[in-house]
């Protein structure tokens, strides 16, 4: 367990963070700014918090109040940041043992063998960087760090300098991390699609503050549209069920009802979560037909909240899956919109963007 409680003080900025970090991947998420890369270089002990303890498993890492600092170095982190940061001079082979050199044989959790094959750089061993795509490079820093048994792993924005066809490429490799290795992940982020997928924890922060801790479909839901992230939106744990090929849909089932998404290669049986936007979903108080919308759910109203300006945000039971939609106040007016009254949810297959598909963790 990492124990965090901090006050810091860089600049005019200033971060305040009570946390305890557990197994799992913990996603630290916000706008540029809000303290994430800072939070992570303390833990890291790249930067001395100026108040507060850090701990991991009972040693301490950082106490103001007594005086100790235990370097960067002695602390036992793997560490992957922006860029992949690799020897130019060495093959990939060389660059994943150089992770364990000032490691005593005593110490080795993990072997060469085993961590190229869990991230698939077997074929690369003999390469060089110069011969690697961004996604390779960074899958070889993901090992690099794993080669030195940590006891935590720091991931600050890892994804961030690839594109969304590389980083879908190399999300898996996370996931499996984050599954079969077994340690404490801090993982810096802020992009929705990522923290959905990753995520096992979600920690927010705003302007040095932590606004929102919480599981990530909790916490996500409310989270606003940004530049290159998922609006406002709910998401849906469901299984995989079947695919109608000449429809190009696969078929989900979750508590709510049958779920139909465009065609992905993933066998039934698969366990998935789907983000739908606030914004495609349609409410209805009666069963409506001669639509195209595919997606049908049936739920009754829990809350109504008025927001700021026209719109109402009005949150459905569906079998026990608490769905948010946005409507006018003139439609919840004419509509009739009470705690209690039975209503129909819709929203089209192609509602469900690719990258709002995660196999669930």
């Amino acid at each position: 367990m990492l124990d965090i409680a901090i006050r810091h003080q860089q600049g005019g900025f200033s971060l305040e963070a009570v946390l305890q970090i557990g197994e799992g991947l913990t996603a630290l998420f916000g706008p540029s700014g809000s303290g994430k890369t800072t939070l992570i270089n303390l833990v890291a002990g790249l930067v001395r918090p100026e108040q507060g303890q850090i701990r991991l498993s009972g040693e301490t890492w950082s106490d103001s109040d007594h005086g100790v600092f235990l370097p960067a170095h002695r602390r036992r982190i793997g560490y992957v940041f922006q860029e992949p940061r690799l020897f130019p001079h060495m093959t990939v082979r060389q660059n994943l043992a150089y992770g364990e050199r000032l490691l005593p044989r005593t110490e080795r959790r993990e072997s060469l063998p085993r961590i190229a094959d869990l991230l698939h750089l077997s074929p690369l061993l003999d390469r060089r960087p110069q011969h690697l795509s961004g996604g390779e490079k960074q899958r070889v820093a993901l090992g690099r760090a794993l080669m030195a048994s940590p006891r935590l792993l720091l991931m600050d924005e890892p994804l961030s300098a690839l594109d969304s066809e590389l980083k879908l490429q190399i999300l898996p490799d996370i996931e499996r991390i984050r599954d079969e290795v077994g340690i404490p992940i801090l993982y810096v982020s802020h992009s929705v699609e990522e923290v959905a997928r990753l995520a096992t924890r979600v920690v927010v922060l705003e302007r040095g503050k932590t606004i929102a801790i919480g599981a990530p479909d909790a916490v996500l839901s409310n989270v606003p549209r940004g530049a290159g992230a998922l609006p406002a939106g709910n998401f849906i744990s469901a299984t995989i069920t079947a695919h109608h090929q000449a429809d190009g849909l696969t078929e989900a089932q979750s508590g709510t009802g049958p779920l139909f998404l465009r065609a992905v290669d993933l066998p039934p049986g698969t366990e998935i979560r789907v983000f739908v936007p606030v914004a495609d979903i349609v409410l209805a108080t009666a069963e409506v037909s001669g639509l195209s919308a595919l997606n049908r759910l049936a739920g009754q109203i829990t809350d109504i909240q008025r927001e700021n300006g026209s719109a109402v945000a009005v949150v459905v039971d569906c079998s026990g899956e608490p769905m948010v939609v946005e409507v006018t106040r003139r439609s919840a007016t004419q509509l009739g919109l009470a705690i209690g009254k039975p209503v129909h949810l819709l929203f089209k297959t192609v509602s469900i963007a690719r990258e709002g598909l995660f196999r669930r963790g």
